[in-house]
């Protein structure tokens, strides 16, 4: 069990299972979104330790995660400029052209969670859960076949170490995936999926697992 707190920023499927994982683990965990009632129910689903409030109320999480899809994601960090410094803030998009579902809409030799930590430069920004589906995280298994394990990457060795632990004390398997560059990789593994998933050649509770 761990004492840290998180604070998650969007409540749909991933930012609830997020939630519900955090939970499990011991911390305290503060989801918002911008439509209170939904929230509020998303909370109650997690876990007891779940609070839930809007989009803007002033943030309780030592981490921070950024449960929204990449074009929602610059509002949001304008939205709390200054309250961002020495979080730890987790970045779980995959930045597509959603027009054409046929690219990525960051810089080929960079990722969405370069161009946030680049924006919040006093942020201590990770890469993770963008190569899991929100079922896999739920049912913690990748279509019954095997266990799901969140990828992280980021430049903070204790940042990391914070998520990772965190993860696995919620009974989700979490693997360093080295420095912040590797977001490009993870972002470029999560396109795939999400291509594979929206042309029906997997489904949402399959997708990439990891072996050893």
């Amino acid at each position: 069990m761990t004492s840290i707190s998180i604070s998650i920023i969007g409540a749909g499927n991933m930012g609830t299972a997020i939630a519900t994982i955090a939970a499990k683990g011991g911390a305290s965990v503060q989801l918002l979104a911008q439509d209170a009632e939904k929230t509020a129910a998303a909370a109650a689903l997690a876990g007891a330790s779940v609070t839930s409030g809007v989009a803007g109320d002033a943030l309780t999480g030592d981490i921070v995660v950024l449960a929204l899809p990449y074009p929602a994601v610059a509002g949001v960090l304008a939205q709390y400029a200054g309250q961002l410094d020495g979080k730890i803030l987790v970045d779980i998009s995959n930045p597509l052209d959603f027009a054409t579902f046929d690219s990525l809409v960051v810089p080929a030799d960079g990722s969405a969670a370069q161009v946030i930590a680049e924006t919040v430069p006093g942020a201590r920004v990770l890469k993770a859960f963008n190569t899991t589906f929100a079922a896999t995280l739920a049912t913690n298994g990748v279509n019954g076949v095997a266990p799901t394990t969140v990828l992280v990457a980021g430049d903070d060795a204790s940042a990391k170490d914070a998520l990772i632990a965190l993860l696995l004390a919620g009974g989700v398997l979490a693997l360093d995936a080295g420095a912040l560059k590797r977001a490009r990789e993870l972002e470029a593994l999560g396109f795939l999926q999400l291509t594979l998933a929206a042309g029906s050649s997997i489904g949402w509770t399959g997708g990439f697992a990891l072996v050893k």
